[in-house]
């Protein structure tokens, strides 16, 4: 039943971030936290980073393949990135199994990144692909600041990094929209892989909710959300094609809005 559940949790997931152009992580690491929460589960919060690691992991590789498919593929600037990227995973994951990484802390930081996300989302415009791109490569300077930073939050929150990746890219170093998406895909796969990793090796740990566990990564409760993901992403690419603008951005408010008042009651439960 716990399969059949999360497949639909998957689903939905990967249909909202189809329809949204969202990041899978920034749907996964709520859903995963809200389960382990409600099973009473210890560290609910480094359980829900960990696996949503895993799984956005496995969701970016797929997404570098579609960008090498189009051709807009920036591998080496990408692995670059992504390596400097698990310098900041290890420095988030010094933070998350710190006693001080509360629940309430990981419940108020997350919430704080939904509406960064939503203000992003917001303020998108049709000809954001026009944005300057004076520079055609990134330098090592500013491949270990956006780096950091993004495997960094990608280890507090259980995101990818890639919803600070490609801000700094686009705006701070003006790179074109496209590369900066190419070029964040890319780091995604090593700041995941860095990530699932890393907390998948921390020895002693309690089991997750299913047999099927490494560390704080519950590969049980993984797979099937990325099972469901993959085939609601189809789904919500395409009604995204035939929904409005106006619409989208509104129902993508009003999600943003369950999500934090979903993962706020939960803890107060």
């Amino acid at each position: 039943m716990l399969f059949v559940i999360l497949i639909f949790c998957g689903l939905i997931a990967g249909t909202v971030a189809g329809l949204f152009g969202v990041g899978g992580g920034i749907l996964f690491t709520p859903i995963l936290f809200i389960l382990f929460s409600s099973v009473g589960l210890e560290n609910p919060a480094t359980w829900a980073i960990a696996t949503s690691l895993f799984c956005t992991f496995t969701a970016s590789i797929s997404s570098s393949i579609q960008q090498r498919s189009e051709k807009n593929f920036y591998w080496k600037q990408g692995v670059i990135v992504g390596l400097f990227g698990t310098i900041g995973v290890f420095a988030g994951k010094q933070v998350v199994t710190s006693p001080y990484y509360t629940e309430d802390v990981f419940v108020a930081l997350f919430s704080i990144l939904l509406v960064f996300v939503a203000i992003l989302f917001f303020r998108r415009r049709k000809n954001d692909i026009t944005l300057l791109v004076t520079k055609k490569t990134i330098s090592i300077p500013k491949a270990v600041g956006a780096g950091t930073t993004g495997g960094f939050i990608a280890a507090l929150a259980g995101v990818g990094g890639g919803i600070v990746l490609v801000p700094i890219m686009n705006l701070a170093y003006k790179l074109r929209l496209k590369k900066a998406v190419s070029i964040s895909s890319m780091a995604i796969v090593l700041i995941s892989l860095s990530g699932w990793m890393q907390f998948a090796l921390l020895a002693g740990q309690p089991d997750g909710i299913t047999p099927f566990t490494l560390g704080y990564v519950d590969f049980g409760s993984g797979l099937p959300l990325i099972i469901g993901a993959f085939t609601g992403g189809f789904a919500g690419v395409r009604i995204g094609h035939s929904v409005s603008q106006l619409a989208i951005q509104i129902g993508f408010g009003i999600l943003i809005l369950t999500i934090a008042a979903l993962m706020i009651i939960q803890l107060f439960n």
